[in-house]
């Protein structure tokens, strides 16, 4: 286990104009390490990175990247920062991979090529030349809901062959299939759930953590769950999963990350909103979202 048991997908701020917050980047990285991220994951699709310029994107690893170490350093312990940085064109994820390996990012993460739905044999090309692209390890991202296409166990197992690819983040939404990648890889190839609310199920099978969104408000608790589940303290674990269920399900009430920067503006600072095409919830979501947030405690 390389990235730790709860990876935050981070969340990217934006200020009122709409530009990145790198100030409040800061801020929040140093706010998940100290509370119970083990590694940070920036411009993932939670991060908006579609709507993200490559400067915007390069400059938010060297902001994260400088708190993790720092922080780190405060902590006797190394803080991943994995950047995302693929995308649908295969060249342009070779090329940004080279970049962000230059900044000193500790991984990458690269997504199934969406929209073009490319064959398994076109997936396993696209992920190899990301491998081969730097002496980073990769983190294969599979989400059939975005992309359009799944990528399957046999697909993942042949990839995870190669030196260079070190885990899946795995959001199919199928127990069965995390169980035939378990089943098909070596115990050194990480999977980790890309569901909030699968990730307890999913450790039963064979994951090794979460890469998460409600970690953004609980995650603490949500490594405690982890961390319970491999102590072997199932039940413990059960009534963690029981307690975040209804933060797992209302933060996808609409498409992320609208909810947990909702979330997150309503509990601890100011991230700013979205940038189109996504908007605001309207305000019978945002009530339903406070209605869980009093529930834990929060407001």
């Amino acid at each position: 286990m390389k990235f730790g048991r709860v990876m935050t997908a981070m969340i990217t701020p934006f200020d009122k104009a709409g530009e990145v917050n790198y100030e409040r980047m800061d801020e929040l990285s140093r706010h998940l390490i100290a509370n119970g991220s083990d590694s940070l994951l920036v411009t993932g699709t939670t991060g908006e990175s579609p709507t993200l310029s490559t400067d915007e994107k390069l400059r938010l690893f060297e902001t994260v990247r400088k708190a993790a170490l720092e922080e780190g350093e405060k902590l006797g312990k190394k803080i991943p920062v994995i950047a995302g940085t693929g995308s649908n064109n295969t060249r342009a994820s070779v090329e940004f991979t080279k970049q962000a390996e230059k900044i000193g990012v500790n991984a990458v993460l690269a997504v199934v090529p969406y929209y073009n739905k490319p064959s398994q044999e076109g997936m396993y090309r696209h992920f190899v030349s990301i491998a081969e692209a730097s002496s980073l390890p990769v983190i294969m991202y599979n989400i059939p809901g975005r992309t359009g296409v799944n990528m399957l166990p046999e697909t993942i197992a042949r990839l995870s062959e190669h030196e260079n690819i070190a885990a899946v983040k795995e959001a199919a939404g199928s127990l069965e299939q995390v169980s035939q990648i378990r089943q098909l890889t070596s115990d050194d190839f990480d999977i980790y759930s890309g569901d909030d609310s699968l990730t307890l199920p999913m450790l039963s099978v064979g994951a090794q953590g979460v890469i998460s969104v409600a970690s953004h408000i609980m995650g603490s608790e949500i490594n405690k769950m982890c961390t319970e589940f491999f102590k072997g303290n199932i039940s413990e674990a059960e009534a963690l999963h029981k307690k975040l269920y209804g933060l797992f399900k209302v933060l996808f009430i609409v498409s992320n990350p609208v909810p947990v920067k909702y979330a997150l503006r309503r509990v601890w600072k100011d991230v700013g909103g979205v940038r189109l095409p996504l908007c605001d919830m309207g305000d019978a979501e945002k009530r339903k979202v406070d209605a869980v947030l009093s529930e834990l405690g929060l407001l």
